[in-house]
């Protein structure tokens, strides 16, 4: 059986071989019964059939036809095509986490770059306005000195320099600082019985005196540390005077209490100045806007403040705290969501503006006023005005703790605005379920907050017994509706409680601060009504959108409030010149005049405008340090002196209120009234202490003197012709007041004659008559 196989195979290997086949076994497909061999007409080669018989290694034996089995090599191939695969994403995968890693590192450092250049933006920032700040002070200090040569005044001089209410002010400040301890001296200020005589009175509840108990306990501090290490805080010299004055002992240095007092008010003001540089860098987005600011400040300077004048008043020390909380509030304003510490310094700095001042809730009640109809609008997010009103009550009532329980202060507009607006940010639901228009929920929420206010105004007032007292609103509203008594006509026939004067308009604009800031606020009023219009025209989705920027109307509102304040008292200028300093930062702003930046260069328009600026800025700036003065007042200083060495201590005087605070600082003797007019009883006291300058008979006078345990009265003999414009000399004031006795001479002109025999001459020189009450 062998042979005959061979043969076949040798016959077969005779017959021309077919043409190889390419090896496509990859693509072989296997046919049925491929496991076992099959009867196919040909058979493998010799060598394949003689050797050892080679295991499938599915275990599905030997392919037809000879084929060398595939499978193996079909594994491999899937197998290294399945490993380039996951090697591709796997490479893939990693390069795509290590893009993401390099792109969060790339953000990082950008970050890091970014902050890095906020630092060093910052710290220019805070550098630059601590060099104004110091700048400012220096401003100050100099023009204070040019004006009294103070260093070189005696302590009595000094005192005397320091008229009205600023002598008032000083000689708690002094108190504190004479008493054997500060607990005491604050207990003798806030048990005072020689302001009022005999009343006794909290005089911090009464004059919001807390600067000078702070400025007091620092002087206090800061002396016992050099005594402690024994370092001269002053320098004392004698001092020659022109004849007849006698030469007198001067003190300069921190350790001599009225500087020390000053320079303390004078060091806050200059930090003011710093505090403008960041307020207007911050709203106009750039540092050149801070600049701009603080240059209209300098070149507007004699009416934008008088504290190098007046530093005493109370203005000097609550205003640059107003500065800071409209500062906090535009921050607050601008940013989508404000932090914790804004409103917690928003509710501080009101806190700090309102204690010193018994203006300022009126000023705080403006702002309010402004912020209200963006709020209605849209300008602020319900969610952030309602905070705005949380912080603002809560300062309210932190003063009113602080105060003693002061009822002024829940008995304003300010306090009554707040309460009505927190009742309309409640009820905003039910009122929008009302199915009115936009325009009229608009008109509802407004109509309710002013009715409501009024209203609640009145009622607290007639509740808390307040009704009687003076404030800001009652001058306000005695100059609109032109009423006249005799305790409006006190305030208003003074300057400074004046209507605006005519020049005033007109040296703002040689500085061209006024049209700078009336281009601002065209284009302001301009973008702001154009949203407003966009508003009602557009659904709720879009608002957002619409209406940005609400810092910038805030600032436009809360100008026109300043602007009507200042023009009805001029005293208010304070509040108007450094707000348009302000707002002449925006001139910078590409929010407002990005169009006109995209055509000529931003640099050669704000350079060349404040070339223009500086010319008449920088004379208004030589015409300040132009002044050169010397204080001198000798008929008060006999006055004084006379008081000190030929009366009791107990002695209690009456006369005009500016003389008055005199006596009572540097005398320390009881006085009836004083300069703090706004309280009713006091009020009531003044009228009667006056009714020597009418024309009331002298027997009456006398007897409602005797009441208030008056001994002596200051006749001053200019007050019984003294007419500062018309209707406002005193005999003017009384005729309006005191009508019945129109027809009687005036009793000031009688008692210059013969005073007898109601009153006694005991002392008199060229400006003072004092006389005894017998």
């Amino acid at each position: 059986m062998v042979g005959p196989t061979r043969n076949k195979l040798r016959g077969a290997a005779a017959q021309p071989s077919p043409p190889p086949r390419p090896a496509q076994c990859g693509r072989r497909r296997r046919v049925p019964g491929a496991g076992a061999p099959g009867p196919g007409p040909e058979e493998g080669p010799q060598g394949d059939a003689d050797g050892p018989e080679r295991p499938s290694p599915l275990g599905r034996g030997d392919l037809p036809g000879g084929a060398r089995p595939c499978n193996p090599r079909r594994t491999r191939n899937t197998n290294a095509k399945h490993c380039a695969q996951v090697e591709t994403a796997t490479r893939a995968l990693f390069l795509r986490r290590f893009q993401v890693l390099s792109c969060y590192l790339e953000q990082l450092l950008n970050k890091l770059h970014a902050l890095r250049r906020r630092q060093v933006s910052g710290r220019a920032t805070v550098c630059t306005a601590a060099f104004l700040g110091l700048l400012h002070w220096i401003h100050l200090v100099t023009l204070f000195e040019n004006d009294r040569h103070f260093s070189h005044l005696s302590s009595l001089e000094r005192e005397m320099t320091f008229r009205t209410e600023m002598g008032l002010y000083y000689s708690y400040f002094k108190t504190i600082i004479e008493a054997p301890s500060f607990l005491e001296g604050l207990w003798m200020i806030m048990n005072d019985r020689l302001t009022e005589y005999p009343l006794v009175i909290n005089t911090v509840k009464r004059f919001h005196l807390y600067p000078e108990v702070i400025i007091a306990f620092w002087y206090r501090t800061f002396m016992g540390i050099m005594n402690l290490f024994g370092i001269e805080a002053k320098t004392c010299w004698n001092v020659t005077r022109v004849e007849p004055l006698s030469e007198v002992q001067s003190c300069e240095g921190l350790g001599d209490p009225a500087c020390f007092y000053v320079g303390v008010i004078f060091i806050l003001n200059g930090i003011m100045m710093g505090l403008f540089f960041v307020y207007g860098s911050y709203l106009s987005g750039t540092q050149l806007g801070g600049l701009i600011t603080v240059l209209c400040y300098f070149f507007n300077h004699g009416e934008a403040t008088r504290v190098m004048w007046t530093p005493p008043l109370r203005e000097s020390f609550s205003y640059p705290f107003l500065v800071l909380q409209m500062f906090v509030l535009t921050m607050i304003l601008r940013t989508s969501n404000s932090s914790r510490k804004h409103f917690v310094a928003l509710c501080l700095s009101n806190v700090a503006f309102m204690l010193p001042w018994q203006f300022a809730q009126f000023i705080l009640f403006t702002q309010i006023a402004a912020l209200f109809p963006m709020y209605v609008v849209g300008y602020i997010e319900p969610n952030k005005f309602q905070k705005i009103i949380y912080m603002n009550m809560i300062s309210v009532l932190l003063c009113f703790v602080l105060m003693f329980g002061n009822p002024m202060y829940l008995s304003s507009y300010y306090s009554s605005s707040l309460l009505i607006i927190w009742v309309i940010i409640l009820k905003r639901n039910k009122i929008q379920r009302l199915g009115v228009s936009e325009l009229n929920f608009w008109l509802i929420q407004g109509c309710g907050w002013f009715c409501g206010t009024i209203i609640l105004k009145f009622l607290t007032s007639k509740l808390l017994g307040v009704s009687d007292h003076i404030c800001l609103s009652d001058l306000i509203a005695a100059r609109i509706l032109r009423f006249t008594d005799f305790d409006t006509l006190i305030y208003t026939c003074a300057p400074e409680f004046d209507f605006m004067e005519n020049a005033t308009p007109l040296r703002y604009t040689k500085t061209l601060l006024l049209p700078v800031v009336m281009v601002i606020t065209y284009f302001s009023l301009k973008k702001t009504f154009r949203d407003i219009l966009c508003v009602l025209s557009t659904n709720t989705y879009l608002r957002k959108q619409l209406l940005e920027h609400g810092e910038l109307v805030f600032h436009t509102l809360q100008l026109g409030a300043f602007a009507a304040l200042a023009i009805l008292i001029m005293r208010l200028k304070l509040f108007l010149t450094p707000h348009m300093c302000v707002m002449a930062s925006l001139i910078c702003s590409r929010r407002l005049f990005g169009w006109l930046f995209c055509r000529v260069r931003f640099e050669n328009v704000i350079f060349s405008l404040l070339t223009v600026m500086s010319l008449q800025g920088c004379a208004n700036l030589r015409n300040q340090w132009s002044i050169i003065g010397e204080f001198s007042n000798l008929p008060q200083e006999e006055l004084i002196q006379w008081i000190q060495y030929n009366t009791r201590p107990d002695a209690v005087f009456a006369g005009a209120m500016p003389i008055m605070a005199s006596v009572k600082l540097s005398t320390l003797h009881p006085i009836v009234n004083h300069p703090h007019y706004e309280d009713a009883d006091l009020r009531a006291r003044t009228k009667i202490v006056y009714s020597v300058y009418s024309r009331k008979p002298a027997k009456e006078v006398r007897e409602k003197l005797l009441e208030l345990h008056v001994n002596y009265y200051i006749l001053e003999e200019a007050w019984c012709v003294v007419r500062t414009k018309p209707g406002c000399s005193m005999l003017e004031i009384w005729d309006v007041e005191d009508p019945s006795n129109a027809a009687n001479p005036p009793l000031c002109s009688i008692l210059l004659k013969n005073e007898r025999p109601y009153f006694s001459t005991v002392f008199q020189n060229s400006m003072y008559r004092v006389l005894k009450v017998n």
